[in-house]
């Protein structure tokens, strides 16, 4: 009987080796944690006198970021109705009464609004001075370095950097970071006491900026319904929220009653009137925010 329970034990510590070795012998299967969906992020910031609106468009995602030009002015939403896009912001600045842009557009490759074309701005006896910095300003581009999308911020004179294409751009203004150029843009001439965008008032702004790691951000800051007229930002804070979003690069889009962002179905507009209701104002160009 004792052999028997001795040839058991035996047998058991025979087959929990023999378990044992074959489990550790079984190559495991790590579980890899995947990268993070590479996907545009919306979220608002409290400001003292406004709240903005914020998109972040990932760098080397499945987003481009491109200009698109309208024949006759359309809202927003009828510019996301159009292309389909994901979100849109108004961009660059135009001439309410012919409707004909006073902003630089360039599309794939194609120069599409030519402010030298705009007889209302080249005609005006008040601008005729300013006409070199206005035909230099500011413009939000997208390159094609290779099979690399890049996107940057330059003046309208500037060229392209090496081994990159320039596609789309569109004009506006002043540059907001890495410095306030409203001077040399033509917005403001201090001996002439000239500030075409009331710099230094409170008002409803967009602005479009670039991260050092290429994502691009979209900016609509709107005055608050409960004090219309002393609501919004100047262009200086707003050249300084623009840092505390990572920014590096940035510029000024067409604000004041065409400030407008459209995202997944909801639009926010940034004028408010007296009464406290949203202006809805329909806009010349506008940024596309698309699936590639």
């Amino acid at each position: 009987m004792r052999k028997i329970k001795l040839l058991s034990l035996i047998l058991i510590s025979l087959a929990m080796v023999l378990w044992f070795n074959l489990r550790s012998s079984t190559p495991s299967i790590s579980t890899v944690a995947s990268p993070p969906l590479k996907t545009i992020r919306y979220f608002e910031r409290t400001l003292p006198q406004s709240i903005a609106h914020i998109l972040l468009i990932p760098a080397n995602s499945k987003f481009l970021v491109t200009p698109a030009l309208s024949q006759k002015v359309a809202t927003v939403e009828e510019f996301a109705q159009k292309y389909r896009a994901v979100a849109i912001l108004n961009a660059g600045f135009f001439d309410p009464v012919n409707q004909k842009s006073t902003s630089y557009i360039i599309l794939q490759g194609k120069l599409v609004a030519d402010p030298k074309q705009n007889e209302r701005l080249v005609n005006n006896p008040n601008l005729k001075s300013y006409l070199s910095q206005i035909f230099n300003r500011t413009e939000f581009r997208r390159y094609l370095c290779g099979q690399t999308v890049r996107y940057d911020i330059a003046l309208h004179s500037q060229s392209p950097p090496a081994a990159c294409k320039l596609v789309d751009a569109v004009g506006a203004g002043p540059r907001l970071l890495p410095e306030l150029t409203s001077v040399q843009e033509g917005f403001v001439d201090n001996v002439n006491k000239r500030d075409a965008l009331g710099s230094n008032q409170p008002n409803a702004r967009t602005a479009v900026g670039i991260t050092r790691d290429g994502s691009v951000v979209l900016v609509m800051v709107a005055q608050k319904s409960s004090a219309p007229a002393n609501s919004g930002v100047s262009l200086p804070a707003l050249a300084d929220f623009m840092k505390t979003l990572g920014v590096n690069k940035a510029m000024n889009l067409d604000g004041g009653s065409s400030s407008s962002l459209y995202y997944k179905g909801k639009t926010f507009y940034g004028k408010v009137d007296l009464e406290g209701n949203s202006i809805k104002r329909p806009v010349k160009s506008v940024l596309l925010v698309q699936e590639n």
